[in-house]
């Protein structure tokens, strides 16, 4: 039985396959895209850190300090119980439950002001990591991999980072409509980072049967012209054993300092599984990796600050996790002078509401939240936006998702409204069809 494009190949002498061949290439350029480009202007940044804090963190006990006022009826109290405190030469206010990245201030740049529209864990995630409430957009690191390409050609431009699968899996970190080879690489276990590396054979042996694999598969492959999916399967076998050579090294933590470990946390319970992750990350990107996220997930729970209840002894604890990873991470880029061309990025899909939903937990907060990023070409020490007196709405120098990816690109030397995908008959972009670069917090 012949399924339809085996069909059009056979009749019409060839021509419905040819037809079918245009209207691909309408769609998508043929081959895998993996060498580095060209951006578009001269960038900033040259690759990205996401610390992606999923289920939501609370901007009210991190870093937009309110004055607590008490609500009418049983709703609460808005404001939070940690103390804030100013640090560094710039003044930044910051919560007491992250003492760590408070010593880095300096070099943050707050967005009080963030909002969008979905209330949802799986919009907001969508909306954060994608561009759209829905799941079958290409994610912005497959965005940033297309426009960019990878600057080390033994590792994959794009990782992802997590101790457990994020809310909808791949969907948060995948390639979408983009060739397949855009979507990352996804890491649970760092002890056995990459399954199947090692070879069961020598080099000269593997490097013969891969290329007898290699005619075979490009065979295959010239009877089905433009399948991205096919094109993608087969450089990635090429692309594995690339990687046997340099990413058992990279994953590698024995030659670091006991004393770059402790900056991490690692060693400590709490933080020695997330200090792992951002340390690899440094490793990943001072060895040419464009993109690197890490979702903070934990096995069996996907959304560690999603704080519906016991929220302040949950906020600790996902602190306590966190805090001093990151801050470590901050001061490792910078002492390696890694961070001027490195954009760290921290947040989740939303923030937390102002004020107690039930008596110990917070909700879903879409309509103002804080991100912050770092170096890669932003202005560090600086708050910009405002929410309201109660921290509930952005009301000031508003920063909508889309502005945020458009500026992210930006510093990266990509113009969001040039960086297309031809698809199902449109040009899609991760801005979607808006979309602002937030000029003020640029350096």
């Amino acid at each position: 039985m012949m399924n339809r494009r085996e069909m059009l190949q056979r009749s019409g002498a060839g021509f419905g396959a040819l037809a079918l061949a245009a209207l691909l290439a309408d769609e998508s350029p043929a081959g895998v895209e993996t060498a580095s480009k060209s951006p578009h202007f001269t960038p900033r940044a040259k690759r990205v850190i996401f610390l992606f804090l999923s289920g939501g963190p609370p901007h009210l006990d991190t870093f937009d300090p309110k004055k607590p006022v008490a609500l009418s009826g049983n709703r609460g109290v808005a404001g939070t119980p940690f103390r804030f405190k100013q640090h560094g030469h710039s003044g930044l206010p910051v919560g007491d439950v992250l003492p760590e990245i408070a010593t880095c201030v300096d070099d943050l740049c707050v967005i009080r002001s963030m909002y969008h529209e979905d209330s949802n864990h799986p919009g907001g995630c969508f909306l954060m990591n994608c561009g759209h409430r829905i799941f079958s957009r290409p994610s912005m690191g497959a965005w940033v991999t297309y426009g960019l390409g990878s600057e080390n050609q033994n590792l994959p431009g794009f990782i992802a980072l997590g101790a457990g699968q994020p809310l909808e899996g791949v969907r948060q970190y995948g390639s979408g409509f983009l060739p397949a080879s855009h979507q990352a690489t996804f890491i649970s276990n760092l002890n056995t980072p990459i399954n199947n590396l090692r070879p069961a054979v020598n080099t000269t042996q593997q490097r013969s049967e891969l290329d007898a694999l290699q005619t075979l598969n490009r065979l295959h492959a010239d009877a089905r012209p433009n399948d991205q999916r096919l094109n993608a399967r087969i450089d990635s076998f090429e692309l594995a054993f690339r990687m046997q050579a340099q990413a058992p090294t990279v994953f590698d933590l024995a030659n670091e300092s006991e004393a770059t470990k402790r900056m991490y946390g690692i060693g400590v319970q709490a933080s020695d599984n997330f200090g792992k992750e951002c340390l690899i990350a440094r490793r990943l990107v001072e060895n040419g990796v464009r993109f690197v996220q890490i979702f903070d997930t934990l096995p069996g729970n996907f959304q560690p600050w999603d704080l519906h209840g016991n929220h302040n002894a949950s906020l600790r604890s996902c602190a306590a996790r966190t805090d001093r990873p990151i801050a470590g991470l901050l001061k490792d880029l910078k002492q390696r002078g890694l961070l001027d061309d490195t954009l760290v990025i921290w947040g989740g899909e939303f923030g937390r509401t102002p004020r107690t939903i039930q008596s110990d937990g917070t909700d879903h907060h879409p309509y103002g939240f804080t991100m912050w990023l770092a170096g890669g070409g932003v202005r560090g020490g600086i708050a910009h936006g405002a929410t309201d007196e109660h921290g509930h709405f952005a009301v000031a120098n508003r920063v909508h998702v889309h502005d945020l990816h458009a500026t992210i690109l930006h510093l990266l030397g990509l113009d969001h409204t040039r960086l297309t995908y031809r698809y199902a008959g449109r040009d899609f972009r991760l801005t979607d069809v808006s979309g602002d670069v937030v000029e003020a917090i640029l350096a």
